[in-house]
């Protein structure tokens, strides 16, 4: 749960933005198509490296075996063993 503490600060934030000027970002303008693109870009290796590293670790080791239950002999239980 939130604490309530916090509730009151979501409350007063469109307050405080209403209250900023409009005008304080000095040479921001929309950004190049070749900076755009080169973000883009950026993202889709990173997102591939991340995708890349995610199968190589989680892929099945040769000689682990996933289930072990196999290996185990049970006493007394229907279906087991």
């Amino acid at each position: 749960m939130t604490p309530p503490g916090h509730i009151l600060l979501l409350l007063l934030l469109p307050a405080a933005a209403a209250q900023m000027s409009t005008g304080s970002c000095s040479g921001c303008g929309p950004l190049s198509p070749l900076l755009l693109a080169g973000l883009v870009a950026a993202d889709a290796i990173m997102s591939l490296i991340i995708v890349g590293v995610v199968l190589v670790y989680a892929r099945p080791r040769p000689g682990r075996r996933l289930n072990h239950e196999n290996d185990k002999i049970y006493i007394n239980v229907p279906g087991r063993g």
